[in-house]
């Protein structure tokens, strides 16, 4: 079949174009599918037509697009939604209308044209108006334009042309009525007989729909006014119907509009309303809230480029001519957008009280949302006058089943599972394909929204519908029943999620059950705050809080998890709570693995291990009995208490075979050496640390990373490069750090990351005077910080001291002070003196000398009290030079007594590197005072101990001062 090149207009309209089952009738505007109409909107139509004019060749978009909206700018989304209107015209037989991808359409089949059986009225002609003439219409006046709705606009227009019904459908006050007006006001020229809005809210009874279409169309039809007799009354007229709010007469406007598309082949009929028609042909918009800003931005230009902000902003300023949002009264008005879901009539009634009360109190306010939100304008629908009466209209409209659903729904704060909701209507007598029916039926009426969650099929209440319902809950005194079933069933979930762990004591969970937990944090919140009130069931808020725990500690919500563990363990401690000896155990835990991880409070965590520890005798749990032996070296640990923690390190090193598998007995060596390195046995800690990587196979998955905190590998690497270092050997020091810190980045565990940089590598980088390198890792650290928090302390306090090193003094004060201020009480275990020591440094060259060996003596003072040896050397040594730079000669003898104690520490601990560096600081004031001999003499033997190194910085300084004495190095 030849193409044409007419106008649509323009094509022959007596032609009835045939295929099988289906005709296209040019003349009545159908298509007929085994003599049945098929509802099909006039842009949709005109597609069809040209494509059957030109089948089954090829229509260019370009072409199909000049030919349906000549001289228009069409987008291609405007084409796709009406090719997909034909496409589910045509139901089963889609696929006759095939796309040629990037280039265009066909119609497939072999189609054949003859004239209409019978004449027939040409129904495009139908009430043609004069060229210029307005089309008939009873839309009021634009008074004001539609803010933040130009995308919504668009999409309802492209449907009001491709189908021949569309509902617009929303929650009360989303704004369907002045989207519906104010979209399809541009398309009433293509109406040729008119457009009109027909008001349905005041009708109670449903028989009087027609007659009220009837009265708008000014329609003389005498006797009983049926949908047929209507029907017949409309006849061929091109019109368009807004039905606006019909969700209180659903059945008979669902009924009329099927009937009007069957009969009227150019009636189109846009509705509004809260529940969908559900017939035949029916397009449904969900019409969208405003877009709210995102929390936690405080820009206010990010701010302002959001609709609901736009919205509350233009209606403030029409209520109070000078309001200009300052920036924090645009925080305000986000959290308040945010807060009212974005609902423009909630929105509109937030801004006419800012303009009288200001934004603070509006904010404020907000708690009480259904007291503040009265104002609405006094030409408003009865319903639309306050926030309440909103919802008030749409829930007398629910059945008592919807009702009891809705109510015990408003328990859950973070959205819910089919399952979910049957849980807690277990004791309301619904199962789960009950409360699946319900929750369809309160979607289709616009009180629940699909929830953006990613993972399995969720929904959620608006902030302000669950406002709504919970008060009815609490009027229903249903609250305490309803959020005891919500408060159960994340108990029995959370315990469900652990018994899929490795073992029935272990919390490792695998990601994807972390994920599902994670996303029931706000459910979780809110079923303790009602567990742990008055009225709630303190036996089920401590069940939860301990199922809970593995989640909160892997998502890093450790300030939350410690303060819900504690109010758990003052429930068990005063017998509020039945015992369970089991979950006290993994309580317990978790309990000191928050103090671990937030407040570093060693005799908190070693009181809570001390628990654990009881508890594992009791129960005899070997798991557990482990781990209480590493948390007691932890607590100790902590509480700088280490000769306690090399008991408890020995005591796990040294378990029998039937108690221990050989993978722990090797954590247990890692741990043993640690303590000996703190303690200043440097060769010792060597010795068990390089016995443990020997023999250390870590048992298959993540089990010893969830038992004791941290890849044993990477924390063993991070402690013996820092060994190494002290040892004399700077360079083996840094490729066994290097290689730690990839098996960490490859493991991609935050702890283990942070075990390698803040205890191995970074230390020893700035040991070496490596600062180049030193500075990429504190920037990493910085980067990683953005989603592991921990990381920003200890990369603040090591970008103090890289700076005070560089002798970038200022700044480096500041950041170190910073940093330190942020860590826990004893959270910087045994780096704490090294901090101090290059502390110190700084402020003695800022000119506070005072203050700098004040540091140095408590540095001193805690070293000599905690038995924490393994930097005192260095602390003596860096207060002897401060005693040279005083430059007063009654100090000299104090700063040689200094260096001789320095170097008698280092000797004792065989810490070579730390014996080099005061050894050149003795060798350079020897030679000051003229002993040159005897400055080579103690400097030289301990350089040629090493044979590594040459290039860092203290190498190079021992090497210099050497020549300068005339020592003659290979």
């Amino acid at each position: 079949m030849a193409p044409s090149n007419r106008s649509v207009s323009q094509a022959p309209a007596n032609l009835v174009y045939a295929c099988g089952q289906w005709e296209i009738d040019l003349g009545r505007r159908e298509l007929r599918s085994r003599g049945i109409s098929l509802p099909l909107g006039g842009r949709a139509f005109e597609i069809i037509t040209v494509l059957v004019q030109s089948a089954p060749d090829l229509v260019t978009k370009d072409r199909l697009m000049d030919r349906v909206w000549p001289g228009a700018i069409v987008s291609e989304g405007t084409l796709h939604v009406h090719i997909s209107a034909v496409r589910k015209a045509l139901g089963s037989d889609r696929a006759l209308l095939k796309t040629t991808s990037g280039r265009g359409y066909r119609l497939l089949g072999n189609w054949t044209a003859q004239p209409a059986e019978e004449a027939t009225e040409l129904v495009h002609s139908l009430g043609r108006r004069p060229s210029g003439t307005p089309p008939a219409n009873n839309f009021p006046p634009l008074i004001t334009q539609l803010v933040g709705r130009a995308e919504a606009g668009q999409s309802v227009r492209d449907l009001v042309s491709a189908y021949r019904v569309v509902t617009l459908t929303g929650p009360g006050g989303i704004g369907k009525t002045s989207l519906a007006i104010e979209a399809t006001r541009s398309l009433l020229p293509d109406f040729e007989d008119g457009g009109w809005i027909v008001e349905l809210a005041s009708l109670s009874d449903p028989d009087l729909v027609p007659s009220t279409i009837a009265a708008t169309l000014g329609l003389k039809l005498g006797g009983d006014i049926s949908t047929d007799s209507l029907a017949r009354a409309i006849g061929g007229k091109h019109i368009l119907l807004v039905l606006d709010n019909s969700e209180h007469v659903i059945d008979a406007v669902a009924n009329l509009a099927e009937s009007l598309t069957r009969s009227c082949a150019r009636t189109t009929i846009v509705a509004t309303s809260r529940e969908v028609l559900r017939i035949n042909g029916e397009s449904v918009y969900r019409v969208p809230p405003l877009d709210v800003p995102a929390p936690g931005q405080a820009a206010p230009d990010f701010i302002l480029d959001h609709s609901a902000v736009e919205l509350f902003v233009t209606r403030t300023k029409a209520l109070n001519a000078g309001f200009s949002p300052s920036a924090d009264d645009l925080v305000s008005i986000a959290t308040i957008c945010r807060r009212l879901d974005g609902i423009p009539l909630a929105i509109e009634f937030a801004a006419v009280r800012a303009g009288v009360l200001g934004v603070e109190l509006v904010a404020a306010g907000l708690r009480d949302r259904f007291a503040l939100l009265t104002a609405g304008r006094r030409t408003a629908l009865p319903r639309h006058r306050t926030l309440r009466a909103t919802l008030d209209w749409s829930h007398d409209l629910l059945s008592d089943a919807e009702r009891r659903l809705l109510r015990r729904l408003a328990v859950f704060s973070g959205g819910f599972t089919i399952e979910a909701a049957a849980a807690v209507m277990t004791h309301a007598e619904f199962d789960v394909a009950a409360a699946t029916d319900g929750i369809a039926n309160l979607i289709s009426k616009s009180w629940i929204v699909l929830s953006g969650t990613q993972g399995a099929a969720r929904w959620q209440l608006l902030e302000t519908t669950r406002a709504y319902a919970i008060e009815k809950l609490v009027e229903h005194g249903e609250a305490d029943a309803a959020f005891h079933d919500h408060a159960a069933h994340f108990r029995d979930l959370f315990n469900m999620l652990r018994s899929g762990a490795r073992s029935p004591s272990s919390n490792e969970l695998s990601k994807g059950d972390l994920a599902r937990g994670f996303r029931e944090i706000d459910n979780v919140r809110a079923a303790l705050d009602w567990a742990y009130g008055d009225g709630g069931d303190p036996t089920l808020a401590v069940d939860l809080t301990e199922a809970v725990a593995p989640v909160w500690i892997h998502h890093l919500l450790i300030d939350e998890c410690r303060e819900r563990l504690e109010q758990a363990v003052s429930l068990i401690d005063k017998a509020a709570a039945r015992r369970d000896s089991g979950r006290n155990l993994r309580l317990f835990s978790a309990l000191a693995v928050a103090h671990m991880q937030s407040t570093g409070d060693g005799s908190k965590i070693d009181g809570a291990w001390s628990r654990v520890a009881e508890l594992a005798e009791e129960l005899d749990d070997p798991e557990y009995r482990l781990k209480a032996l590493w948390g007691l070296w932890i607590g100790r640990y902590f509480n700088r208490d280490y000769r306690g923690a090399l008991q408890a390190a020995v005591r796990l090193a040294s378990l029998p075979d039937e108690a221990v598998e050989p993978a722990d007995r090797f954590v247990g060596e890692r741990i043993v050496g640690v303590t000996l390195h703190i303690l200043g046995d440097q060769v010792r800690a060597r010795s068990h640390i390089e016995n443990m990587l020997r023999g250390y196979v870590a048992p298959p998955g993540r089990l010893h990373l969830e038992r004791y905190q941290f890849d044993q590998r990477v924390a063993a690497g991070a402690f013996y490069s820092k060994i190494l270092w002290l040892l004399g050997f700077p360079d083996q020091s840094m490729t066994v750090g290097n290689r730690a810190l990839d098996d960490a980045i490859e493991l991609g565990d935050d702890f283990s990351l942070l075990s390698i940089v803040a205890f191995g590598l970074c230390p020893v980088a700035l040991e070496r005077g490596d600062f180049e390198f030193a500075n990429e890792l504190i920037s990493r650290m910085f980067k990683w910080a953005e989603t592991f928090r921990p990381m920003r302390v200890w990369g603040q306090c090591y970008a103090g001291v890289s700076a005070i090193r560089s002798n970038d003094t200022i700044q480096g004060l500041s950041l170190l002070r910073e940093g330190l201020n942020g860590f826990a009480t004893s959270g910087y275990q045994s780096q704490y003196l090294f901090f101090l020591g290059s502390l110190a440094m700084g402020l003695f060259s800022s000119g506070n000398q005072d203050e700098a060996l004040a540091t140095l003596e408590k540095a001193l003072d805690q070293s000599e009290r905690d038995e924490d040896r393994w930097y005192v050397a260095e602390l003596l040594r860096i207060k002897g030079e401060f005693f040279l730079r005083l430059n007063e000669p009654r100090l000299t003898l104090s700063a040689e007594a200094l260096f001789s104690s320095s170097l008698g520490w280092a000797r004792k601990q065989g810490a070579v590197s730390l014996e080099l560096r005061t050894a050149t600081g003795l060798a350079r004031l020897r030679q000051q005072q003229g002993r040159e001999d005897e400055a080579r003499e103690l400097l030289e033997p301990i350089y040629l101990r090493f044979t590594e190194g040459y290039a860092t910085k203290d190498l190079i300084e021992a090497a210099s001062l050497l020549k300068s004495l005339g020592a003659i190095l290979v």
